[in-house]
Order: structure tokens, then sequence, then C-alpha cells
């Protein structure tokens, strides 16, 4: 990866976004939706995380792979704010599986990174059919000349395979021919805990290839198991344990994210 996620094991706190307008869930209140976001931002930094992911989140139903230019339009503006708010490394997610939007809404914002759902290969999600678009990923980052990491789900969340394949093989396609920057392996849906033996396959299949990729860990890290987490992935990404009640509408627990982040280097 590039160097703007130096930090040793880094800490990645979710920017939950409130609906957007256009989305159902939009109360009308825009000015909330910033408000929102600075919050849970200061208080992510403030907590000690290493970075901060922005998504999103409040759209559902989402969209499956090209959002409308008003979400576009929205989360450029926001994520520009945010870049503002705070000093620290941004990354986008624009749900369920827009990457050219992220990887725009990135480069036009001076973001570090992306998170892509479905990279390469093909998913079954509650959007229906999402197949990855890697070829048009890389070349718009480079017609962009945006320096920007391209952090790929393996086995994403809310999602299954269409067809089985060897994880080893996906990995090596997300790495080798889809030219991932990260990868990121995750439980079955939000909040839900990674599976160890499915985290130790993934650590192994990227050693096997004797590449310099960071794997993290993108669901279910808690106080309790992120030091164990830490101990085998690169690095973590981290929403609902970091909210008041573990839920991953509420706002963030600045103290809650203290504790996570001190138990993550005891």
């Amino acid at each position: 990866m590039s160097t703007t996620l130096e930090a040793d094991r880094p800490i990645i706190g979710m920017v939950h976004l409130d609906a957007l307008p256009g989305a159902p869930g939009f109360d009308g209140d825009r000015t909330a939706i910033t408000e929102a976001m600075r919050r849970d931002a200061q208080r992510l930094a403030a907590g000690g995380v290493d970075a901060l992911m922005v998504e999103n989140f409040g759209d559902a139903p989402f969209y499956a792979d090209d959002v409308p230019k008003h979400t576009v339009a929205s989360m450029a503006a926001l994520v520009a704010d945010l870049r503002r708010t705070v000093d620290l490394p941004i990354g986008v997610n624009v749900l369920r599986n827009d990457a050219a939007a992220a990887v725009s809404i990135a480069a036009a914002t001076d973001a570090s990174f992306v998170r892509v759902n479905v990279h390469t290969g093909t998913r079954v999600t509650d959007q229906g059919i999402v197949s990855g678009r890697a070829a048009e990923t890389v070349r718009l980052r480079e017609r962009l000349d945006a320096d920007v990491d391209i952090l790929a789900d393996i086995d994403v969340k809310h999602s299954a395979p269409i067809a089985e394949r060897p994880l080893a093989e996906t990995l090596a396609d997300l790495i080798e021919r889809g030219h991932a920057d990260g990868i990121i392996a995750s439980g079955a849906g939000t909040g839900r805990e990674t599976d160890r033996d499915h985290l130790e396959a993934v650590v192994a299949a990227r050693d096997n290839l004797g590449v310099d990729v960071p794997v993290f860990v993108g669901s279910g890290v808690t106080r309790e198991t992120v030091a164990e987490t830490l101990s085998l992935a690169d690095g973590v990404i981290v929403g609902s344990a970091l909210k008041h009640g573990g839920e991953a509408t509420a706002p963030v627990d600045e103290e809650g994210v203290r504790e996570l982040v001190a138990a993550a280097h005891p």
C-alpha cells in the first residue's frame, strides 16, 4: 500500500452517514447529516483511531453498482468537509459496490483509499448479482492520477458466491489480476464476528503468494477481540463496536473508542 496507512496494525473507524438526499430515509435536514458526520469523526479521532472510512450506510436499500449522481455529489461534499474537520487518512465506500464513484470521490477530495466490496468475481447479494469491475476501477484510478489504495473484500458480508472456488484462487485473482492494495476479510453481516479459521486461511493464502499486501478484518471486532485479531491481521475496520450500545446507527461512543484502541495495543 501507499504511505497513507503507515500506522502499525491500524484501526480504521467507520463514519456511517445518515440517509442522504434521495434515499428513502432522508428526513430533509442536510445540515444534520454534516453535523452527525463531524461529531462521529471527531470522537473517533479523539479516541485514537488511525484512519476513517466514510460510507453511505443510511441509504438502504442500496443500488447494486451505480448510485445516482446526486449521491456522488453529496458524498463528495461531505468527504471534502471531513478532510477539513479531522487530520486523518480517509477512505470512501459507496454502497453497494460503486467503485467508480468511490475512486472519483477519493480523487476529487484527496482521500487516501477506497473499499470495494466486489472487486473481482461475482457475488449474490440482496441487490441481486454483483460483479467486480477491477479493469475499469484500476484504469479509472490511473486516468485520474489518483494516489488511492484499493481495499478489496474477499467473500464480502451480506453476500454468497455464485459458484464455489478455492479461497487461494480467489485471493490470487484479487491481488495478482485485480491489483488490490489490501484485502478485507469479514463475517456474514454488519457487526458479525469474522471467523478465525477464515481469517487464518486468508492470511496463509496471502503469505503463500509471497506478496506484501495487508489483510484487514472488516466486521465484528470488539474491545475483547481486537488484540487477538491484530495478532494475525494487519489492521481492522471497526464500526458497530465503537457506537453507543453496539448499534451501527447510534452515535460514536468516544470512551468506547479509547477503550478499544487501548485494548488493541496492551
